[in-house]
């Protein structure tokens, strides 16, 4: 079998360090009162404050959109990866890489999860019609919270985002996060490569080659075999990747509490959030997730075609129970 050596790599996905950098934050002991007045540093997006939904008491329910942003804004010519990600001038305008929704139920205390893909076709707000969802980011993150909102009727009660580079640091701040596979594996696009099964530790560039796959293969048979399911087959990796982030996150932090300082150091770097999110808070109503009880749901879609773009459409009666859930209106999806 002939493997590629070596690969571009390119670095992207970052929602599941939204997770780990907020579980992680909620250790440290006797330095808890310094990490929240750290976190307080974290910059924060003035505008959003007029979009974002007020929260309901009588629902129960406060979502947070979580945002993996493409933007090459300070990539480092020195970093292994830079030219699989190259600059700003090398990509035009910006894309929301990934979304997902997270959802927190203030009674039962329970934390769950909805992807939604990036090829999602939707009505972009602002009456600039329509196109896929990731699109929307480029006018900026409120148009892309409204996007969600008028689309999905989920009401979106905070913003928290985090880029290339800032996704990198939080993973090498908790120890690389450890991944197993049955076969070996690649992304010619991404510059994956892992040439044997078994358990491996990846660092920061590592990880975001294996959740940005898109063309993800297998070697099975004496043959590599690709993974045909695209952004969906993505978002399954992703979430496989968001429980082993924040097992590690929880097994670093609760071993060496003082490793949270440097957590917490790369997290303020690295985000980006609303102007009332408080992270200290958040991490706290995360705990249930780091103890493994985080439910995961895909949005129910289907491929088409529209206007020459490869895209998927919301199937929208079978995506009525989980939305309603997620609005504070329905109960949980079986």
């Amino acid at each position: 079998m002939a493997r590629p050596r070596a690969a571009r790599r390119r670095a992207r996905w970052a929602t599941s360090a939204a997770l780990v950098v907020a579980t992680a934050a909620s250790f440290g002991g006797g330095l808890g009162l310094q990490i929240r007045n750290r976190l307080t540093g974290v910059p924060r997006v003035a505008d959003l404050d007029s979009v974002l939904t007020p929260l309901d008491d009588a629902s129960g329910v406060e979502n947070y959109l979580l945002v993996g942003s493409d933007t090459r804004e300070g990539a480092d010519p020195s970093d292994p990866d830079f030219a699989g990600i190259g600059t700003e001038a090398d990509t035009t305008g910006r894309r929301s890489d990934t979304l997902m929704v997270l959802r927190y139920d203030r009674v039962a205390q329970t934390v769950a999860t909805m992807s939604l893909p990036r090829d999602l076709w939707v009505d972009i707000a602002g009456e600039r019609g329509s196109d896929r969802i990731n699109s929307a980011y480029n006018d900026g993150p409120s148009t892309l919270v409204l996007t969600v909102q008028q689309n999905l009727g989920l009401p979106i009660h905070h913003y928290l985002e985090v880029n290339f580079q800032g996704f990198k640091r939080i993973v090498d701040s908790v120890g690389g996060v450890e991944l197993c596979f049955l076969a070996a594996a690649r992304d010619t696009h991404t510059g994956l490569l892992v040439e044997d099964p078994g358990c491996f530790n990846f660092d920061g560039v590592r990880s975001l080659q294996y959740a940005r796959s898109r063309y993800y293969e297998q070697w099975i048979d004496d043959e590599w075999h690709i993974d045909g399911t695209a952004d969906l087959g993505r978002i399954s990796r992703q979430q496989t990747f968001i429980r082993a982030a924040l097992a590690r996150a929880i097994d670093s932090t609760t071993a060496n509490p003082f490793r949270v300082s440097g957590v917490v150091d790369a997290s303020v770097a690295s985000l980006l959030v609303d102007p009332s999110l408080d992270l200290a808070q958040m991490a706290q109503q995360l705990r249930p997730a780091a103890s493994g009880a985080l439910v995961s749901y895909p949005l129910p879609v289907r491929p088409t075609e529209i206007r020459g773009k490869s895209v998927l459409e919301l199937r929208a009666e079978e995506a009525l129970p989980l939305l309603a859930y997620f609005q504070g209106g329905g109960p949980a999806p079986v």
